[in-house]
């Protein structure tokens, strides 16, 4: 059931204050003209508004409504141009509370002072007791911060303050005399320690990054024993481990630390201990595995209360437990200013209208869609699942894996940086792409699942669903999850063949001459292919025109077969050099044929290219040949005549006696011959002769013979395969029976060998 009713104009109004009762109606109004504007974009995405061109400010102002006009076009003007997934979520009724939260706060500013003091203080209280009892933290305080690891910073600061008791008056001087140590995980995420260093004002140096597990347990939990071997190396050095940062539930996979022993570990050493992370929202839940119950027992942690629960512009918590008050005011913890106190504000509002059984519903969910999809995938083949505990996980992150023909899979003893490069080197070579490639698709089949695709050091490309941080955003349900098990299903088929048949490409296209195969591997297809010209530079990286030109062409012949495989052009990997891309593939992919119809067809294009310019420069020096040739019988016919004939009036008195028998003589070119002949038997004839028929050029293509409707590259069904090779070995045994009865061939019969039947092969 809903956590409560919305609000209507009719309770709007039952409101003493009236500026508060303004203040939701306005909220309610604007909400709903920046929700109708979006679908009215959404209807006319053709129509593009001007309003957000920079102009000067107006000097008579804007209303309301103009405002709100312009900042919807702010957001929705160009989501023509922006992907889908891009856009806006449709906020509900509890996200209207957070934000009305904000407007509150700029409003309750502005009361007297005492007025001020007393609300502040109760929100803040309330909203700290609420959150220590919800997640389990007995007397606790709270931070609200708007930078999740604004809080860590924070709680550094206090850790230093509690540890040097003189750094009030000394400053980096105690520091430089004991150095602080901060340990963090190398699962910890990414950026975290520099974050630290520049809030704090400490050296790197100062940073500690402690391994994972590599031989026992999991790789994403910090190696504990070798934790406790860099604090001793620390002690000695005459440095003092001040903070260790623990996670339950790491960026990356979401596994858990194991908290408990660290806690025991910081006992001993007086170090601060730290948690943060996803797994603590299952704090929440009535069941609650052992590694997270024990983060309850740490110096501080942070909560992200947002994104569980779906909560725009809410803050970030910081619990912690301290009992001196004057260095949590000094380290910043907590603040006199009312402004500061009121950033619990939208916090404050949204977990009463969620109620405590909103909430616990909202976690609750989000960690039974993570099971559901762990049980779906475990009747995937070829799907491997990260999960670090199968009862109460809530994040789930898997990856496509299949063992290459002659790879042995890496035993999980064994080291990844002491193992066999050949198995888990070719195994990532070959799936990261293909990782990458499903998990795009998956996230445009299902864009309210909320995947990520990152990229492991040990694993490779995987696929992450943490539906604790995108579920109550995006609205996730049930039905989402069974289609994305159902989309990852139906795309099995492709990617195993299309990995099945790479390393076929690649023998084909080896073994092939003037095609060069091209290793890319953030490419997901089939492979990539290089004609290699006559005038190719192989040893040259640079742009090379004349190649570029024949894969364009090629790229649009590829194109005309209308297959079922989809070929791009781009650069070559590492280099500028043209290359033609070809993408997944189905089962039934005939890669013989495929690679000789791409070395075929370039080379009757570089053939084709290669003719025109000879033409070109044959005819340019047919053209030089005969002007020669015309001037040097004008000279001639000139030397025949009598010099008297040239003299004007002479000339033609001789003429008129004794007419000259000039014959028209020209030269013509012969495109098939290359060679310069006369025109006299063009005049003589009265018609052009025709020359010497060329033969016809051979055409290196296979011709296949292809079912009707059948489509390019595609391999033939094997008993129509069969049927067609039984009739034409029945038909061919006829004949030569035939033969033998009649004693000798017919005189118009070629003879098998014979080039006639060759030719009309």
């Amino acid at each position: 059931p809903p956590p409560a009713a919305p609000a209507t104009d009719a309770t709007l109004e039952k409101i003493a204050d009236p500026t508060l009762a303004e203040m939701g109606k306005n909220l309610k109004e604007a909400m709903k003209m920046l929700e109708d504007s979006q679908r009215r974009t959404e209807e006319e995405n053709g129509k593009k508004s001007s309003g957000d061109i920079p102009g000067p400010l107006q000097g008579s102002g804007q209303d309301m409504v103009s405002l709100l006009q312009l900042v919807q076009n702010l957001m929705h003007g160009d989501e023509d141009e922006e992907p889908q997934s891009a856009r806006i979520q449709n906020i509900g009724e509890q996200g209207h509370i957070a934000l009305l939260g904000h407007s509150l706060g700029a409003y309750i500013s502005t009361l007297d002072k005492e007025k001020l003091r007393k609300l502040t203080t109760r929100i803040l209280s309330d909203t700290t007791l609420w959150l220590c009892r919800i997640f389990r933290y007995e007397n606790g305080c709270a931070y609200f911060h708007e930078e999740e690891r604004e809080g860590l910073a924070k709680i550094c600061r206090l850790a230093i303050h509690s540890r040097y008791e003189d750094f009030v008056v000394d400053g980096f001087n105690v520091l430089y005399n004991k150095k602080p140590v901060i340990y963090l995980s190398a699962a910890a995420r990414p950026g975290l320690g520099q974050y630290l260093c520049n809030q704090l004002g400490l050296p790197f140096p100062c940073l500690c990054r402690v391994p994972c597990n590599t031989m026992f347990g999991s790789q994403h939990q910090m190696d504990v024993a070798f934790l406790e071997k860099l604090i001793k190396d620390d002690i000695e050095r005459g440095k003092l481990p001040l903070l260790l940062v623990a996670n339950a539930g790491t960026a990356a996979v979401g596994h858990t630390d194991k908290i408990g022993r660290l806690k025991e570990l910081c006992e001993q050493y007086g170090m601060w201990l730290h948690v943060e992370g996803v797994n603590l929202a299952t704090l929440a839940l009535g069941y609650v595995s052992s590694s997270v119950l024990a983060a309850t027992k740490c110096d501080s942690m942070t909560l992200t209360p947002g994104p569980w629960l779906g909560l725009p512009a809410v803050p970030a918590v910081t619990l912690y437990k301290h009992d001196d008050p004057a260095l949590t005011l000094v380290a910043g913890l907590t603040s006199n200013k009312p402004a500061d106190k009121l950033r619990a504000l939208p916090l404050w509002l949204s977990l009463q209208y969620l109620g405590l059984d909103g909430i616990v519903e909202r976690i609750k969910h989000a960690c039974q869609l993570s099971q559901r999809l762990q049980e779906s995938l475990k009747k995937v083949n070829h799907i491997k699942i990260l999960v670090e505990d199968e009862l109460s996980s809530p994040v789930v992150v898997f990856r496509f894996f299949q063992e290459l023909p002659g790879s042995d899979p890496v035993p999980r003893t064994v080291s990844v940086p002491s193992a066999a490069p050949s198995a888990v080197g070719r195994e990532r070579h070959c799936c990261d792409a293909l990782n990458r490639w499903l998990g795009e698709q998956l996230k445009q089949l299902v864009p309210t699942s909320g995947l990520t695709v990152m990229d492991l050091e040990v694993e490779g490309v995987c696929i992450r669903f943490s539906p604790l941080m995108t579920a109550a955003v995006l609205g996730t349900r049930g039905e989402d999850v069974d289609q994305l098990a159902a989309c990852v299903q139906s795309k099995l088929p492709v990617l195993t063949c299309t990995l099945q048949l790479r390393e076929e490409f690649k023998q084909e296209v080896t073994a092939t001459a003037g095609l060069l195969h091209v290793d890319d591997p953030n490419w997901p297809g089939i492979g990539v292919v290089r004609y290699e010209h006559a005038n190719d530079d192989k040893s040259s990286l640079k742009l090379d025109p004349e190649g570029e030109k024949i894969h364009a062409a090629l790229l649009k012949k590829l194109n005309e077969l209308e297959s079922d495989l989809t070929f791009k052009m781009g650069p070559e990997y590492k280099s500028m050099k043209s290359c033609i891309y070809i993408g997944m593939a189905s089962d039934d992919v005939d890669i013989s044929e495929l690679v000789e119809t791409i070395a075929v067809t370039a080379r009757e294009i570089e053939e084709n290219s290669r003719l025109l310019e000879n033409i070109t420069e044959v005819v340019r020096k047919g053209i030089q040949e005969a002007q020669v040739q015309l001037q040097k019988a004008n000279e001639e016919r000139l030397l025949e005549e009598v010099v008297l004939r040239q003299i004007p009036v002479v000339g033609s008195v001789l003429n008129w006696f004794s007419p000259v028998q000039a014959s028209q003589k020209g030269r013509t070119f012969n495109l098939t011959a290359g060679s310069l002949e006369s025109t006299e038997h063009t005049y003589v004839y009265k018609v052009q002769g025709t020359g010497v028929t060329p033969p016809q050029t051979p055409s290196g293509t296979r011709t296949k013979q292809r079912l009707p409707g059948q489509k390019p590259f595609r391999r033939s069904l094997r008993g129509s395969d069969a049927l067609s090779e039984t009739s034409s070995v029945s038909h061919s045994e006829d004949l030569e029976k035939a033969e033998q009865l009649s004693g000798a061939p017919e005189p118009d019969t070629p003879e098998p060998g014979s080039p006639e039947k060759g030719s009309r092969k």
